[in-house]
C-alpha cells in the first residue's frame, strides 16, 4: 500500500487515470487493486493492495476503506488489473467497504491486456462488452507526469530491485570493510571505557559520548558528499553502517533526514551495501525519507527488506504504521524541529500486521 504526495495530473477519462496510475504509484501495477482518491477536482491518494489479498479477506478491503477514509477524500474510483475471475470479487469487496465509510465510487475499472472495462456503466456505446482499448504511451498525462520528473518503473519488482543488496565482488569488498569498522568500533568504545577508567566518569556517558561524536561526524560527511554527487566508499559505508548500531547516532541521523533526493540516494546507497546485520537503521532511515517525499511505494519496499530480518526494530514499525494508517506526510511538517521535542519517536512493538 502506498500513499503518495501526487502531482497535478488533469484527468478526463479512464485511460488518462489508467496513464497516471503507474506515476502516482512508482510502477505498473499488476495483480493488483488500486484506489484513487480525490477531493473536488483534484487527486489526493492513491493506494495499491495485493489482488489476492483483497478478494479473500473483508478485513482487508475494510482496512484498506479505513485507510481512505482518512485522507482528505471523498470520492474515489478503483481499479483492478488482471483476469475477472479475481478481479471482480477484489474490487466488489473494496467497493462495498468504501461505501461503508462514506466515500462515493466514481467508477471501477477492470485494466488488463491494453483494454479496460467499466464495472459501473451500463452503456455499450462509451463502455463496448469487450472493453475499450488505451494506449498509455501516447497519452498526455503520461507526457505530463514524465515533464514533470515522475518516473513509472515497469513492475513493482524492478522497484524492488533498487533496495536489494549489491553482490559478487563488491559485497567480498563490503564484508571486509565491515570487519574493519566493527574492530574500529569497538575500540572506540574500549577507548572511552579505559577513560572512565582512569577519569572516574560513567562508562555509558563517556563512550557514548565518544560514539555520538564520531557518528555525528560521519553523518555530516556522509550528507555532504552526497549533497556533492558522490558515492561513499567502502570503508566509509562500514563504519556508518556500525556508528547507526547506537540509537542516539541513528536518531542524529534521523532529525537530519527529511525527503530531499540526497536524503533517499544516501540510505538508500547504504542499505544496499551494509552487512544483512546492520541493515535496520539505514533501511528505516531510507522508509522514513521516502515516505516524507511522498514515495510511499519506495518506502514500503525498503521496510519490507528491513522487516524481513529484524521484525522488532522499533523505528521501522513506526513507519510502517505511519504506511499502514496512510498518514500524509504532510503531517510532519517542520520536521526536523518537532523530533527535537520528542513528538515523534520510535516506541518497541511485538509482533506485526501481515506483511503488503
Amino acid at each position: 500500500m502506498a500513499s503518495t504526495d501526487l502531482p497535478r495530473f488533469s484527468v478526463r477519462s479512464g485511460a488518462d487515470l489508467i496513464a497516471a496510475v503507474p506515476y502516482l504509484l512508482g510502477f505498473h501495477p499488476a495483480d493488483s487493486v488500486v484506489v484513487v482518491g480525490m477531493r473536488g477536482p483534484r487527486v489526493t491518494f492513491a493506494a495499491r493492495a495485493d489482488l489476492a489479498g483483497l478478494a479473500d479477506s473483508a478485513a482487508a478491503a475494510r482496512h484498506l476503506a479505513a485507510v481512505v477514509a482518512q485522507q482528505p477524500t471523498d470520492r474515489a474510483t478503483v481499479l483492478g488489473y488482471g483476469p475477472a475471475s479475481k478481479v471482480t470479487p477484489a474490487v466488489d469487496a473494496i467497493r462495498q467497504a468504501l461505501a461503508e465509510v462514506g466515500i462515493a465510487v466514481l467508477d471501477a475499472l477492470r485494466v488488463t491486456d491494453g483494454r479496460y472495462w467499466s464495472y459501473l456503466c451500463p452503456e455499450p456505446e462509451c463502455c463496448p462488452p469487450d472493453g475499450t482499448a488505451y494506449d498509455s504511451s501516447t497519452s498526455q498525462v503520461a507526457a505530463a507526469a514524465v515533464l514533470a520528473g515522475q518516473v513509472a518503473l515497469p513492475d513493482r519488482a524492478a522497484l524492488v530491485a533498487q533496495v536489494a543488496p549489491v553482490e559478487d565482488d563488491e559485497r567480498a569488498r563490503l564484508r571486509r570493510a565491515a570487519q574493519r569498522a566493527e574492530r574500529r568500533f569497538a575500540d572506540l568504545v574500549a577507548r572511552a571505557a579505559g577513560a572512565d577508567r582512569s577519569g572516574g566518569r560513567s562508562v555509558d556517558r563517556s563512550g557514548g559520548r565518544s560514539v555520538r561524536a564520531a557518528g555525528r561526524i560521519a553523518i555530516r560527511a556522509a550528507q555532504r558528499r552526497h549533497r556533492r554527487g558522490e558515492r561513499l566508499d567502502d570503508d566509509e559505508v562500514a563504519w556508518l553502517s556500525w556508528l547507526l548500531t547506537d540509537q542516539t547516532v541513528r536518531d542524529l541521523a534521523w532529525e537530519r533526514t527529511d525527503g530531499r533526493e540526497t536524503d533517499i540516494a544516501l540510505w538508500a546507497d547504504l542499505l544496499r551495501r551494509a552487512e544483512p546485520e546492520l541493515i535496520a537503521a539505514p533501511g528505516s532511515l531510507l522508509a522514513f525519507a521516502a515516505w516524507r517525499a511522498g514515495e510511499g511505494a519506495l518506502a514500503a519496499v525498503a521496510l519490507e527488506r528491513v522487516l524481513a530480518p529484524h521484525p522488532d526494530y522499533s523505528f521501522a514499525l513506526l513507519v510502517d504504521d505511519l504506511l499502514r494508517h496512510g498518514v500524509p506526510p504532510t503531517q510532519l511538517a517542520g520536521w526536523p524541529a518537532i523530533a527535537l521535542t520528542g513528538v515523534v519517536r520510535p516506541r518497541p512493538r511485538r509482533g506485526r500486521r501481515g506483511t503488503r
